[in-house]
């Protein structure tokens, strides 16, 4: 009660007392700190009690007024004696004691608002930095300390200074062989002698041994001594404190830790970077957490609430439990999950280059590898189902470059000459993966579908390299024979063509009216002259175009009974989607034109790789399989079909390409599912009208019914009319597309 009155007391006697210059207020204040150390007896009042906090705040006010007063950069009086007399010294050393109790939270608060508020650079001074350091190390020491919250916003201020200012990092990364260990002072007595006496952290000589040097000289020797910078023994106790604070029980407190250490992964000075990687613990967070946190979903999840659970920022999952546990069992888990990864995806987007490289790396072996590979490998399939949806949802999520690409290494290895039939199995992973695509298990096969239709998406070369171009670098897919050395034509074909005439899928029941025959199936198009080839690869358009679209059969086709579902409805999405993947691959060395004959190596047997195979495996039961799957299936090859790579386009979407002996493309295999269906047509009574009436359900404009026989049939055959002609709208805006770019 005494100390109050005499509080109240003392801020009336200033306000009456007449104004003194700053500099004799300011070590007026100063020196009633002091006196208190050398007068008070009773050490275990708390510091709210006394008069200290309210000359800490006439401090910080007298520099802010001064600094204002003065020119830009110009130091005053009073800074000029907080900087000579060591005062943050002095603080630091009264706030390492805490004496009085919560003189550390105060030293804290002045610390901060001293950063905060001055606006000329203070870090470079060494009376600064020094005491700046120490008092670092203070921080994240006790976990649910008191002084918590005054500490992450030192920490975080201290974060800021270094943003606008990176060379300053290289005060904060400490020799650990120079810095001795000191205790923390016993008792009231020892402050005492402190006060007068700060705590510097260095013998009398080496303190003798630094007066003489300038705060620029100090900064240039931090910033160029490779005993310093370049040591694996530097310590970065910025990043430890903050790490520290990541482990609060407060939610709060544990976001402002990450987003300090978001602006010092940032920083682009090298030195810090390695220290960041090398010397911390900052790797072991971020995957021990991430590992936890998926160890922690169930076994067993709907991958549909896997992939429709609202996008998640990290810091900003506000959410309540019962309602959590209310939409599905494991909500809360998987937001967790999520939440931390968006955040090691934006801090290793963040960071400077060399350290998001080595976080990345940590990531794939410490969370991939050892947690992930197994789950993706296991034989239960309610398991694979679950981490398969889970591995599709962390692919959409990831965004940053470093990540991405340590990932795809992952999943795919980091081979890059042409596969062999022999090596598929090369990475377990990798062909675990794509013979999921053509897995008993519908659910599985369409949710790896849809895990490769998302990774293919991705701005990331070596994924398409992996799948599909490195097996079509050479173009051996090519007759590559002179016309003269080919074999003897056939009907107007090599004799191991696919000669529809003759196929098997074609018998003598096939009236002549429905048979497909080599020259009715392309609508009549000219035949193959020795100049249609021209030398950049191009066929003409409206040839390629109409040959997809005359590919199914009139009686096999719905379309045109129902309004708005003509081929120009894919033109728009067509040219949206071209118009996005050019944006993503217009930074890679994609050539314009096919790579010339002369320059290829056509005598290495062409095998299409694995990917490919089982995607023209799959198509090739198109109509045996169920609606979803097909979907699935031919979305992919219209993604890949989309794609700028003039082998790609050659392989996917030219069907008047004279293919090697053995080899098939998309149109081949599209040709045999036409043959297929010919014959089965003629088995089905009322084929077209069931196959308009399937059409209608599906579109919703007719309600479910009786059963239609033949419905997987029926169905197979409305996607592969869909998707000839989506592959003839890709086409068409792809054609155009290169007219207009070329001169």
């Amino acid at each position: 009660m005494f100390s109050k009155f005499t509080s109240i007391l003392q801020h009336a006697v200033e306000a009456l007392a007449p104004s003194l210059p700053l500099q004799e207020d300011f070590v007026y204040h100063w020196k009633a700190i002091t006196h208190y150390y050398i007068e008070t007896s009773d050490d275990k009042a708390p510091v709210t009690d006394t008069n200290i906090p309210s000359h800490l705040e006439q401090m910080l006010d007298i520099l802010t007024q001064e600094e204002g007063e003065r020119e830009s950069g110009e130091t005053g009086p009073c800074m000029e004696y907080l900087l000579h007399h060591k005062i943050l010294e002095t603080l630091y050393t009264l706030g390492k004691a805490d004496c009085p109790p919560g003189m550390k939270q105060q030293v804290l608060t002045f610390y901060t608002k001293l950063l905060a508020h001055i606006r000329q650079p203070l870090l470079p001074h060494i009376n600064v930095h020094r005491p700046v350091q120490k008092l670092i190390r203070l921080c994240g020491e006790v976990l649910a300390a008191p002084t918590e919250n005054e500490e992450i916003q030192f920490l975080c201020i201290v974060c800021a200074k270094l943003k606008q200012d990176p060379y300053l990092v290289n005060f904060f990364l400490e020799n650990k062989s120079k810095r001795p260990e000191t205790k923390s002072p016993g008792g009231t007595e020892e402050v005492k002698e402190n006060v007068l006496a700060p705590d510097t952290g260095q013998s009398p000589a080496e303190e003798e041994g630094n007066r003489p040097e300038e705060p620029q000289a100090a900064a240039a020797a931090s910033a160029s001594s490779p005993t310093t910078n370049n040591n694996n023994s530097n310590n970065y106790n910025l990043v430890t404190s903050l790490l520290n604070l990541t482990k609060s029980p407060d939610g709060r407190i544990v976001v402002k830790a990450c987003e300090g250490l978001m602006l010092l992964v940032s920083l682009p000075e090298p030195a810090a970077a390695k220290c960041l990687t090398e010397n911390t613990e900052l790797c072991e967070l971020l995957t021990d957490r991430l590992v936890s946190f998926y160890k922690a979903l169930p076994q067993s999840m709907d991958p549909l609430d896997i992939e429709t659970v609202e996008s998640v920022n990290w810091g900003l999952d506000v959410y309540n439990l019962k309602e959590d546990a209310a939409v599905f069992t494991g909500k809360r888990a998987l937001i967790s999950f999520l939440s931390w990864l968006d955040y090691c995806d934006q801090l290793i987007k963040e960071a400077q280059k060399s350290a998001a490289a080595v976080m990345a790396k940590a990531v794939r072996e410490r969370f991939f590898v050892s947690v992930m590979e197994p789950q993706l490998m296991q034989t239960s399939e309610v398991g694979i189902l679950t981490s398969t949806a889970l591995l599709n949802r962390i692919i959409r999520q990831v965004t940053s470059e470093a990540l991405l690409q340590e990932m795809v290494y992952f999943l795919l290895g980091e081979e890059r000459e042409p596969e062999t039939s022999a090596t598929i199995a090369q990475n377990p992973l990798r062909h675990r993966l794509i013979e999921h695509c053509d897995h008993l298990s519908d659910e599985i096969s369409i949710m790896t579908l849809r895990l490769f239709e998302q990774l293919i998406q991705k701005p990331n070369q070596h994924i398409l390299h992996s799948l599909v171009l490195r097996s079509l670098e050479e173009r051996n897919y090519l007759e590559n024979k002179p016309q003269e050395e080919r074999e003897p034509l056939e009907n107007g074909q090599p004799h191991d063509a696919v000669d529809l005439e003759e196929d098997p899928l074609f018998g003598d029941d096939v009236s002549p009216d429905s048979r497909l025959s080599g020259s009715d199936w392309l609508s009549a198009s000219p035949p193959q002259s020795p100049d249609h080839s021209k030398s950049d690869g191009k066929t003409e358009v409206h040839k390629i175009v109409n040959s997809f679209l005359c590919l199914v059969p009139d009686e096999a086709k719905s379309s045109y009974h129902v309004e708005g579902t003509g081929y120009d409805t894919y033109l728009r999405d067509a040219h949206r989607q071209f118009r996005d993947y050019c944006g993503v691959c217009q930074r890679w060395d994609w050539r314009g034109n096919p790579k010339p004959f002369e320059k290829c190596n056509l005598d290495i047997p062409f095998f299409e790789g694995h990917f490919l195979k089982v995607l023209f495996d799959r198509m090739g039961r198109i109509l045996d399989q169920p609606y979803d799957v097909n979907l699935q299936v031919t979305a992919v090859l219209s993604k890949l079909s989309l794609l700028p790579h003039p082998h790609l386009h050659e392989y996917l979407l030219d069907p008047y390409i004279n293919l090697a002996p053995g080899c098939r493309s998309l149109f081949s295999v599209i040709v045999r599912v036409v043959g297929d269906l010919m014959l089965r047509i003629q088995r089905i009574p009322d084929f077209t009208p069931k196959l308009l009436l399937v059409r209608k359900r599906l579109l919703g404009l007719e309600p479910e019914g009786i059963t239609i026989d033949h419905m997987t049939l029926l169905e197979g055959v409305i996607v592969l009319e869909e998707f000839c002609k989506e592959l003839a709208a890709i086409a068409f805006v792809k054609y155009h597309a290169a007219s207009s770019s070329s001169p």
